[in-house]
């Protein structure tokens, strides 16, 4: 009997063994159909095998192949291992990660229509910093050579990027271009079509239709797409003749699935250019410190770009300017209301950026000091003024604003803090006559919203952007001279050790939307803090001299990239439950640290950042070690002990390489 061994999209860590009725085509990586209890689902061929520890009576057979479906490449086989084995993730799963969505109903798809581009718009040729990066690239395409491409914002990293991959199609390749957000594709969709004129382009992220993606994921799979972009998904996607990764704004945290499967996608990529011998790119004006420090290590090719491409264009100037003073009105000072006015007069146009969508980030009684807090979380409600709701921006909790206090009855109630929607409302109570456009989450749910603002951005039907980290990269607006930021300094409040790193980039990032053509540009940061080394970086637009302090703070400190960590993070209905379950897996693991002498410290239990959300109690478990080795043998068995004890009602998840502390 022949016996085939599949990974099924379950959350447990073990492959299914079937028996394979005659006739079946299958090899390893078909995509499969097969009966799991009474439910009917798929699979991927792990192996193929003579014998079962299953009792052939208790075998079952495989139901079809699922021939609407490319088999997986074998480097997406050992990716789905990889990835299990890293991060500690069900293998199926991973598997499950490599296919895409399907359409309940079978319908033959149409294949994508690869329209011919516009005739591209003759360009500036590359600079010689851009020359020079670009050859670094390819200097070595036939084998794994990863690079770290260093440029300020505005440098002209894209244009590399195109460049290279335009070398790379004309040899028969394909190119793989992930970029960290969903809005970034269609403006890049415009720019490949004018400097890869003719290229198929595929593009895979998660907001287009169970088709669009099925079409496009087997135009990649067929080798028919020559260029794949996408978010963090697209690094799964099947390319048969794959040349060249590239991973733009590799520090961006969008990268980082927090869910589910949950995986790094620029460390995946760099595994996986390993294992197809490909050169991979690295782009970013502020790298990730693990990035910066692999690239001072040697590890990468170190190719930069200290100068904006365009030759009329100069970095912006950095103002820091007070952020509480007498003339403040609505959070907004009087410098950077005069520098607003100026702009306006001058049909110039300005971006005020705020990380915090809503009117307000809580409600607050000025009679007693009751607060409006979430029923189900332990954070507090926004107010959302346009909409009369309060909502949670953790659960989706919604209700209606309060006519009056609800503990002692005053109408008095006071909105604290400045959001997107309060700010809005300000600009256009102190400009009447201008345009202001606020883009967050909620002014573009809808589809095609953001596209729809851009364009009207660009053709400068718009004075002023209000906007979130939605507007703080890859957008390129000529006749945007001012960026000011409100807000700034909440991040310094933070627990979390990677709060500045994040800072700083965030801000290089919005301060190099300002200045981009030949009007010089100007960045206003209202701060409490105009010494804290974070802002006198900014003002020089050093990221190195920042990055090195880091560094060294990090090394002094045992923390990444000098160390590694794990966390165990675990919810459930009950705090007792939690901390009885996480207790329990800190004394297991010690006890397992101690009789491997492992180098790892398993730290005690601690109540997450937002101790309690959607009903549930929150808490984890932080495993450090200076040895990535020691990390991964430690990391299997405290698994599998885990999985034996832990109880029905606790929830929990293992994060390799956890980004922050949630």
């Amino acid at each position: 009997m022949a016996i085939v061994r599949v990974a099924l999209p379950v959350a447990v860590d073990r492959l299914f063994d079937y028996w394979l009725p005659a006739g079946l085509d299958v090899r390893s990586g078909s995509v499969l159909r097969a009966r799991l209890g009474r439910r009917r689902v798929l699979g991927v061929a792990v192996d193929l095998v003579q014998d079962s520890e299953i009792a052939p009576e208790r075998l079952t057979p495989i139901d079809e192949v699922a021939t609407e479906l490319l088999p997986l490449p074998a480097d997406l086989c050992a990716l789905s291992r990889f990835v299990s084995e890293y991060y500690q993730q069900p293998i199926g799963q991973c598997f499950a990660q490599m296919l895409p969505p399907l359409m309940k109903r079978r319908r033959i798809l149409a294949e994508p229509e690869w329209r011919d581009a516009p005739a591209p718009a003759p360009g500036p040729p590359l600079n010689a910093d851009q020359r020079a990066a670009l050859a670094g690239v390819l200097a070595e395409s036939t084998r794994f050579a990863p690079s770290l491409l260093q440029g300020v914002t505005g440098s002209g990293k894209t244009e590399v990027y195109f460049s290279a991959a335009e070398r790379v199609i004309a040899e028969g390749r394909q190119v793989l271009l992930l970029v960290p957000e969903i809005n970034l594709t269609p403006q890049l969709q415009l720019r490949i079509a004018t400097a890869l004129q003719g290229a198929r382009v595929a593009i895979l992220h998660s907001a287009l239709s169970t088709s669009e993606r099925l079409e496009h994921w087997l135009a990649a799979a067929r080798g028919d797409a020559q260029l794949v972009v996408g978010t963090r998904l697209a690094v799964f996607a099947p390319l048969p003749r794959l040349g060249l990764i590239v991973v733009d704004e590799e520090h961006d945290a969008s990268f980082k699935q927090q869910d589910g499967v949950r995986y790094h996608a620029r460390d995946v990529a760099i595994y996986r250019a390993r294992l197809r011998a490909v050169p991979v790119v690295l782009g970013s004006a502020t790298p990730a410190l693990e990035t910066y420090a692999a690239a001072r290590r040697g590890r990468y090719r170190w190719l930069k770009l200290p100068h904006r491409a365009n030759a009329q264009a100069s970095m912006p100037a950095v103002r820091l300017v007070p952020n509480r003073s007498p003339d403040t009105r609505e959070g907004l000072g009087s410098t950077l209301r005069d520098a607003i006015a100026e702009r306006i007069a001058r049909g110039e146009q300005t971006l005020l950026f705020i990380n915090r969508r809503g009117f307000a980030p809580s409600l607050l009684c000025a009679a007693c000091g009751w607060k409006a807090q979430c029923p189900r979380c332990a954070a507090r409600l926004v107010l959302h003024r346009s909409a009369g709701a309060l909502r949670c921006h953790h659960c989706a909790h919604a209700e209606r604003v309060p006519e009056s206090c609800p503990d002692c009855g005053n109408q008095d109630l006071v909105p604290q803090g400045f959001g997107t929607q309060r700010l809005e409302r300000a600009l256009s109570e102190l400009h009447p006559a201008a345009r202001v456009l606020r883009i967050d989450r909620d002014s573009t749910q809808h589809k095609g919203a953001f596209a729809t603002m851009r364009t009207a951005i660009a053709a400068g039907e718009v004075d002023i952007l209000v906007g979130t980290q939605m507007l703080a990269k890859g957008h390129d607006f000529p006749r945007l001279t001012l960026v000011g930021v409100l807000g700034a300094d909440n991040a310094l409040y933070s627990a979390d050790f990677r709060a500045t790193e994040r800072l700083f980039g965030l801000l290089e990032q919005v301060a190099g939307r300002a200045g981009r053509a030949a009007l010089p540009g100007e960045v206003m940061v209202q701060t409490d803090f105009p010494d804290h080394p974070v802002y006198a970086a900014l003002v020089d637009h050093d990221y190195d001299r920042f990055a090195q302090s880091l560094l060294s703070e990090r090394e002094l400190l045992g923390l990444p990239p000098y160390a590694h960590l794990a966390l165990l993070s675990a919810e459930g209905p009950s705090r007792a439950a939690v901390d009885a379950f996480l207790g329990h897996a800190v004394e297991e693991g010690r006890s397992l640290v101690a009789a491997r002498a492992l180098r790892c410290e398993v730290y005690p239990p601690v109540a997450a950042t937002i101790a309690r959300r959607a009903g549930l109690e929150r808490g984890q478990v932080l495993v450090q070690s200076t040895a990535r080795a020691a990390l991964h043998d430690f990391l299997p068995p405290w698994r599998a002990e885990l999985e034996r004890s832990s109880p029905r009602r606790v929830r929990w998840s293992l994060d390799v390489d956890p980004l922050g502390f949630a």
